[in-house]
């Protein structure tokens, strides 16, 4: 075994302890958090809420570092909680006499809610989530005895609103959190990334990488719109920023399509007839702009002109290997025009002034919502509701009320996942671990324990650590867990009460809501993840298809909006795909490519005699009926050797035309349709002109 220099100098050996650091920002945000859980924890006891362990857990349910945006979302979970109340007045008190029928009740209500979070997909699924939980914790305790419902319910109100304004604001003042420098950050984050894939792409080794930077790239320019949700409580330019950021969405989505179609025909020149000198030196002189990292945005005028004048020379010949280099340079024009234009707005992101974005489309950047997914996640929080209360009321197990609670929590906090079981399964070794301390707090020191002043101090070290832990990425999935189990097994009432019986069946009562909530979900949910990303490409595949039926509205920023967001959604989801799963055949990439080819084409239909408009539908409905074939089949079927011959031919009538601007642009996307379909077929033969 080798020796090290230092052992070798002084013949020692010199042990390496792991480092303690602090990381400052992390310990701020849990001091945050405890200076609310104390204020919350004051303001409770002066005024004698029957449960101020509910506002305490709140506190720390509320701040989550991860999600930012304290100011808006309060508005979202105050009014969560308020609709939750209005829900259990309405149904406990008129559905008192028939248990099982106020269970139902509730269980369609949660089920409702969380099909409505998951279909949202943005901050204001934090309304829903809200709803559904503090309907399903206020009303399962008291099922037994709802006389007192109203003032149950306005206490729990009252408590967790009391929890959520004090950690809103201490976290804005001691956390003061924008929206608008998170934007400018990810959209600079996404455009480096873009820039180095972009020269990396220029390469011979793209598809590798593709699949490498396709999923943080496409999930950037989503996450931009749920970000500006924020904005309306930021600063007094949010509508000029909001523009900004909508019309960045639109300028970032068209970037992967194009640098993925340049790298397309680029794989085809390189095996066909090599790189011409001219092409070779443009595309050393754009990865050179792309790669540094002082390059100007001036600079890029000049590349682009030199694309343009080489692809107009190109298509002045004709024949197909000019026609892929115009199709390259046509490609990294737009490439580079994209990218500058992104640059200049992301740097102009918080800026006062009326942005001049004409050609721009106004209306926010779209997201493809699933129906059947977010039904599946409502349709399993219903069953595990109603298979709770059924157990506990066939029982009549005394602390069953509990468990149902904490199984609604649970439930709830994550049924917008995908598969939920392995967060779960660790929020129940997160739950046993934290019992002993629990138990040493409880019947150990609180005991010894005298006015509120010395509470405090005595929960600091409890709750600063697991504050610290809720502040870091890695381990924030064991914090929720560990202060459920910390603050409600000892149960902050107004009167200290240390009773053991109580603490062992609270604590089986969480335990069982956790076991039950996991067994639920590895019944309803842990198959979902593949079925969800099937379901994700055969609805691209439908768009498709309707993006190519003339007879059907005609909306291509709509559509390559939930393009590009699903293409982020199902590269998320391929991580845990089998080797030799269909998935890994599908192309999102190729697909959105071919959506951007079928754009122009339906552009040109009105601008062609028509003779060409017939070829060109004709090409249109063949895609229709390839897409709408994927979709019932559910499988990445090879397009039909007849769809070749659509092509050409469309591109044969188009290559007879004038060149007028309309026609250019569709002659182009059959160029790259055919390449992105057909990348093995044999070049085309031209029909002799005149």
């Amino acid at each position: 075994m080798p020796s090290s220099p230092a052992l070798a100098a002084t013949g020692r050996v010199r042990l390496s302890l792991p480092s303690f650091a602090i990381d400052p920002q992390k310990l701020l945000f849990s001091a945050s958090s405890f200076i609310a859980a104390a204020i919350t924890l004051a303001i409770a006891f002066s005024a004698s809420l029957p449960r101020p362990w509910w506002a305490l857990l709140t506190v720390y349910v509320t701040a989550q570092p991860m999600a930012g945006a304290f100011r808006p979302k309060v508005l979202y979970r105050l009014g969560g909680i308020a609709i939750g109340a209005i829900v259990t007045i309405l149904l406990v008190p008129n559905l008192q006499n028939s248990p099982e029928l106020l269970v139902l009740c509730l269980a369609v209500w949660t089920g409702l809610c969380m099909y409505l979070a998951v279909l949202d997909r943005t901050p204001r699924a934090f309304l829903f989530q809200m709803a559904a939980f503090s309907a399903a914790v206020i009303s399962f305790p008291y099922l037994d005895d709802p006389r007192d419902i109203f003032d149950t319910t306005i206490a729990r109100v009252q408590e967790m609103t009391l929890a959520i304004l004090c950690v809103t604001a201490v976290h804005a003042l001691l956390q003061p959190w924008s929206a608008t420098p998170v934007i400018r950050d990810r959209a600079q984050s996404f455009l480096a990334h873009a820039r180095r894939w972009g020269a990396e792409a220029l390469g011979s080794r793209h598809t590798r990488l593709e699949n490498e930077h396709r999923r943080m790239l496409a999930a950037d320019v989503t996450e931009l719109g749920m970000i500006a949700i924020h904005l309306p409580f930021d600063q007094r330019w949010a509508p000029a920023t909001r523009r900004r950021v909508t019309a960045l969405q639109q300028r970032l989505a068209r970037v992967l399509p194009l640098a993925s179609a340049a790298a397309n025909r680029l794989d085809l020149l390189r095996s066909d007839a090599g790189l011409s000198p001219e092409l070779d030196a443009l595309l050393k002189d754009i990865t050179r702009w792309l790669i540094e990292h002082d390059s100007q945005i001036g600079q890029v005028g000049p590349l682009i002109r030199r694309c343009t004048a080489m692809a107009e020379t190109a298509e002045a010949k004709g024949d197909w290997t000019a026609l892929l280099t115009a199709s390259v340079c046509i490609r990294l024009a737009e490439f580079l025009a994209a990218l500058a234009a992104s640059r200049r707005l992301a740097a102009r992101i918080g800026s006062p002034g009326r942005p001049n974005l004409a050609g721009v489309a106004k209306a926010p950047f779209a997201l493809a919502r699933d129906h059947g997914v977010a039904a599946l996640a409502g349709l399993a929080t219903a069953s595990a509701i109603i298979l709770y209360c059924a157990v506990w009321i066939l029982l009549a197990w005394p602390s069953g009320s509990a468990t149902a609670a904490f199984a609604a929590l649970i439930t709830c906090s994550f049924a917008t996942q995908d598969d939920p079981a392995p967060v779960i399964g660790r929020y129940l070794i997160a739950t046993l671990k934290t019992f002993p301390l629990a138990a040493l707090y409880l019947f150990v020191i609180l005991p010894r324990v005298d006015g509120y002043e010395m509470l405090v101090i005595t929960l600091a070290p409890a709750l600063l650590w697991m504050g610290y832990i809720q502040a870091d990425p890695q381990r924030s999935p064991q914090a929720l867990p560990m202060f459920s189990c910390f603050i409600v097994a000892m149960g902050f009432l107004a009167r200290f009460q240390a009773d053991f019986a109580l603490f062992i069946n609270t604590g089986l009562a969480q335990l069982g809501g956790i076991v039950a909530t996991l067994a639920v979900t590895r019944m309803f949910r842990s198959a979902n993840v593949l079925w969800t990303a099937r379901r994700i490409l055969r609805a691209n595949w439908a768009d498709l298809a309707q993006l190519a039926d003339i007879r059907r509205p005609f909306r291509p920023d709509r559509w390559t909006a939930q393009a590009v967001d699903r293409l982020g959604q199902v590269a998320a989801r391929m991580a845990v795909a089998a080797p030799g799963d269909a998935l890994h055949a599908a192309d999102g990439l190729a697909d959105l490519r071919i959506g951007r080819n079928i754009i122009p084409i339906r552009r040109a239909l009105p601008h062609v005699p028509h003779g060409e408009r017939h070829a060109l539908g004709a090409l249109l409905a063949g895609l229709v009926e390839f897409y709408r074939a994927r979709w019932r089949r559910d499988r990445v079927d090879p397009p039909p050797p007849a769809l070749l011959g659509l092509i050409d031919r469309a591109l044969n009538a188009l290559l007879a035309l004038p060149r007028e601007e309309p026609r250019r642009h569709a002659m182009r996307a059959l160029v790259g349709m055919r390449c992105n379909l057909f990348p093995l077929a044999p070049p085309l033969m031209t029909e002799p002109r005149g």
